[in-house]
């Protein structure tokens, strides 16, 4: 809710800014963050976990994410303040922004896009209430909001994706700064989007180069699944066929997945040592995470190397 959002906010106390808790089509209480301007920019960050398994019928979002949740609603909000703050960058002219959450989920993040769309399409008749923020009757409101003229994120592919396939229908641009899928440089298909970080061609590259250097000639292969750890582990596996190393195992993993899916998954790669001992694994942070705890768990640490990100 508004508060445990807060709570993780004690410098915000700006007049300019509001935290407003919206219901969800799920009836699911979400939060965003309104700072009003001439120009707003809308952002997706994932505030919070993605769905356990067991709440994704409901769209219920898990713990808050501080590091790459938190920290990414502070740094856009202080970048705003420093171009605001300079009056050489945008004469007249302030910045504004509307952060939503994603929770990391495709079905979350599509969920607050169209509430974006819906303000580009919707525009209020009073001028002067738009981008406001009223606390009457002890809640929290916004009331009239001007459209977004792009949006920032969000971060996973396979959500970037699905973002910008209903984007790209209402014109709006998307940047994206850690969606890193091969699929999206396709122009042709999603010629609203663009991102500040290298595609998967260039990671894939990279984990092969380093493979060869150290010789290891067989080796294990894990993905997250969907489309980052997937089109990335394809590019992957492409490679190493060209440089004669062979994969003595590939498997995927979902990123929600639950400690007894990483021991099994450990309990495979188990089975292929001590030759393969180095697994090339293209995952997101929070598989990496699990695959980590794991090893702890079942005392395997030490036993595997892992190569990639």
């Amino acid at each position: 809710g508004i508060l445990e959002i807060l709570d993780f906010f004690p410098t915000i106390t700006s007049s300019l800014r509001c935290f407003v808790g919206v219901k969800a089509q799920s009836n699911e209480r979400r939060v965003l963050a309104h700072i009003p301007g001439d120009i707003i920019i809308g952002a997706l960050f994932s505030v919070h976990h993605q769905p356990p398994a067991d709440k994704v019928p409901v769209r219920k979002c898990g713990a808050v994410r501080e590091q790459y949740g938190i920290q990414r609603v502070e740094a856009m909000m202080h970048t705003l303040d420093r171009i605001n703050a300079d009056s050489t960058i945008l004469p007249n002219i302030t910045l504004g922004c509307e952060i939503r959450d994603s929770c990391w989920h495709s079905a979350v993040a599509l969920e607050q896009s169209i509430e974006f769309i819906r303000d580009t399409l919707v525009s209020s008749d009073d001028e002067e209430s738009q981008g406001r923020c009223s606390t009457e009757g002890g809640s929290v409101l916004l009331q009239g909001k001007k459209p977004i003229v792009g949006l920032i994120g969000p971060g996973s592919s396979s959500v970037a994706i699905q973002v910008q396939n209903l984007l790209q229908l209402f014109n709006i641009p998307q940047i994206a700064y850690s969606a890193t899928s091969m699929d999206l440089s396709d122009k042709s298909l999603f010629k609203y989007f663009m991102r500040v970080v290298p595609s998967d061609m260039q990671q894939a590259r990279a984990m092969v180069d380093i493979v060869r250097r150290y010789g290891w000639s067989y080796v294990s292969a894990i993905h997250t699944e969907g489309n980052y750890g997937e089109s990335g582990m394809e590019a992957f596996k492409d490679m190493a066929a060209k440089e004669g190393i062979c994969i003595a195992h590939s498997d995927k993993i979902y990123s929600n997945a639950g400690e007894q899916s990483f021991d099994k998954l450990l309990e495979k790669l188990r089975g292929h040592l001590p030759k393969a001992r180095v697994v090339a694994c293209f995952c997101e942070g929070m598989t990496v995470r699990g695959i980590l705890m794991a090893m702890r768990r079942r005392r395997l640490v030490g036993e595997f190397l892992l190569v990639g990100r």
